[in-house]
């Protein structure tokens, strides 16, 4: 059932006035254009490419989902660090922090095609290989 405002309510089967119970718009003016003849059916849409060919373009990634995905991993590894810094200057034990943090550091990661991109992942990976280092667990 549906609420019209002020005027009450309409079941959905019931047209309300002012509609054309063809489903067709109408302004409700003096004449209405007659109905446009029916479109000629077309043929059959032809396949754009073979399965193969769609499920290799899938499997392509391009330079900005590999910058992306470089970005998250620098991202997630700094996130281990500011753990691990955290951990230590709190007292607490680090053992999970640097557990997060080796396996951070052991995903593999694609080439990057920016150089000062791949200079920033570098150094974040070198300084999380010398906490670990540190730690005793490279």
């Amino acid at each position: 059932m549906k609420v019209n405002g002020p005027a009450g309510t309409a079941s959905p089967g019931t047209p309300r006035a002012g509609r054309a119970a063809s489903g067709g718009f109408s302004l409700g003016g003096p004449a209405a254009p007659a109905p446009a003849a029916p479109a000629a059916a077309s043929g059959a849409a032809a396949p754009v490419a073979g399965l193969s060919a769609l499920m290799a373009l899938q499997g392509v990634e391009s330079a900005t989902e590999r910058r992306r995905r470089a970005i998250r991993r620098g991202g997630g590894l700094l996130d281990r660090l500011d753990e691990l810094k955290l951990a230590l200057l709190g007292g607490l034990p680090a053992g999970t922090a640097l557990e997060g943090l080796q396996r951070a550091v052991g995903e593999t990661i694609d080439e990057v095609d920016d150089p000062r991109l791949r200079a920033v992942l570098q150094q974040i990976e070198l300084r999380a290989a010398v906490e670990l280092a540190k730690a005793g667990r490279a």
